[in-house]
């Protein structure tokens, strides 16, 4: 089937979108803040109104890379290495994050699951890094000269959909104590920032080489 990646490329982008999934980011200081203050039915629909924005961000991705990749191969390969150099740019920022979460106490009148799924909705369609880091991040995942490229961009958008979902579950069912833990236990957040810039580092790495054998 044409819009199958490789199994090679769906197994690494795996292993890519867990270590996404589970650093710390506006979305998930949400969830946290939306399940302690509301409970965890308006933390899940918190959760699926983020995903639904990351569905969006998939399929205006993959149709507007797969216009790029033919209109212009050139400008193409100069995003995949802005992906690298975005990537060095997230190490960068986990290393200096203090790793603490702000989690605001909610005030005033329940919203309604309808309003905390368009809160979830919102933040993430919103969010100028979620949108950056889909448009120079899928991309690393595909060849420029592949017909079935923008298929292949939406069943890895949709791949990353199933991937994050059983962390954000998670995250909302152990809202509490993850929020206690990054804000009482410091070091149990520096170790985790250090190993996501590890991480980030790697495949910029491994982009940048690419790009330069080329």
């Amino acid at each position: 089937m044409a819009f199958l990646p490789d199994l090679s490329v769906m197994l690494t982008f795996a292993v890519a979108a867990l270590v996404l999934a589970i650093t710390p980011g506006p979305d998930m200081a949400l969830f946290i803040s939306r399940t302690i203050n509301w409970g965890r039915s308006h933390g899940f629909a918190t959760v699926l109104g983020a995903l639904t924005g990351i569905a969006v961000h998939t399929m205006l991705v993959a149709f507007g890379i797969s216009v790029l990749i033919v209109a212009a191969p050139a400008a193409f390969w100069a995003l995949k290495i802005v992906g690298a150099l975005y990537l060095i740019w997230l190490a960068i920022q986990a290393i200096r994050d203090s790793g603490s979460m702000l989690v605001p106490k909610a005030g005033g009148k329940q919203p309604s699951f309808a309003q905390s799924y368009m809160t979830g909705l919102g933040i993430n369609l919103t969010n100028p890094k979620v949108a950056l880091f889909f448009v120079t991040f899928l991309p690393q995942f595909v060849s420029a000269d592949d017909p079935a490229a923008a298929s292949k961009l939406v069943f890895l958008g949709f791949e990353f959909v199933l991937i994050s979902l059983p962390i954000v579950i998670g995250i909302v069912l152990f809202a509490e104590w993850l929020t206690k833990t990054l804000q009482t236990n410091k070091w149990v957040a520096k170790a985790l920032n250090w190993s996501f810039a590890a991480v980030f580092l790697a495949f910029a790495a491994t982009i940048l080489l690419a790009e330069g054998r080329k």
